[in-house]
């Protein structure tokens, strides 16, 4: 069975549409923070989908109008801005914004896993480093079902790739989150099983992002260079 790679950012922008725009006003600051977007992971996603000649599916409208990496019955699917918005208008982000999105990836994986591929799915993140008062102690997370060999085994040689090239940066697996949580991939691993699919989300210090310049620049090299070599 080949690999066919697929990488995603649901939270790759804090783009307000329009018609929704009154509703955000006042809260400028609230988009531009991590609750807006996860700043950085549109440009590593895009370098992922370049290093791995995969496709790349992407939202850069904010996760504060609909949280694409939600499920239909999260609480927090919407933000406290939507929420209490009218129900037309919460049906309406559904259906234009985060019902499209997840059925096109689900649709690539569809096919890919019906052609006989198995699909690695890389979904590209970024957390605040320090959320209510506690300092995330991790330069990179790597997040997985445990439960599923072929996301275990690959973030173990992930991690082992970068204590080789970068042991200098803490990696640590389903952290700052676990990967079995509420997600896209989680979502997607009901929808197919192990042998065929592969979900990771890629979990990047915002620390790093907000240097920018060549350390930034670095770890995405290094990041994306180990997954190359975990790949093998």
């Amino acid at each position: 069975m080949t690999d066919r790679h697929l990488v995603t950012c649901e939270h790759g922008g804090n783009r307000i549409p329009p018609a929704c725009r009154a509703l955000f006003a006042g809260h400028e600051a609230l988009l531009a923070s991590h609750r807006g977007h996860d700043p950085g992971a549109l440009g590593l996603a895009r370098q992922l989908a370049a290093a791995l000649d995969a496709p790349l599916f992407l939202s850069v409208t904010s996760r504060l109008l609909i949280d694409l990496n939600r499920s239909l019955r999260h609480p927090r699917l919407y933000s406290e801005i939507t929420r209490p918005a009218p129900a037309a208008l919460r049906r309406a982000l559904r259906d234009h914004y985060y019902l499209p999105y997840r059925r096109r990836v689900e649709e690539w994986i569809a096919r890919a896993t019906a052609d006989g591929a198995r699909v690695v799915h890389l979904s590209a993140h970024s957390f605040t480093p320090v959320l209510a008062g506690e300092t995330r102690n991790a330069d990179v997370g790597l997040l997985y079902d445990p439960g599923r060999p072929g996301e275990r085994e690959l973030c173990r040689r992930w991690q082992a790739a970068l204590a080789v090239t970068a042991p200098e940066l803490r990696v640590r697996r389903n952290y700052p989150y676990t990967g079995k949580s509420d997600g896209f991939t989680a979502w997607l691993r009901r929808r197919f099983p192990a042998e065929v699919y592969v979900g990771i989300e890629l979990e990047v210090n915002q620390a790093w992002v907000f240097r920018g310049g060549e350390p930034w620049r670095q770890l995405r090299g290094l990041v994306i260079g180990a997954l190359l070599t975990a790949l093998e």
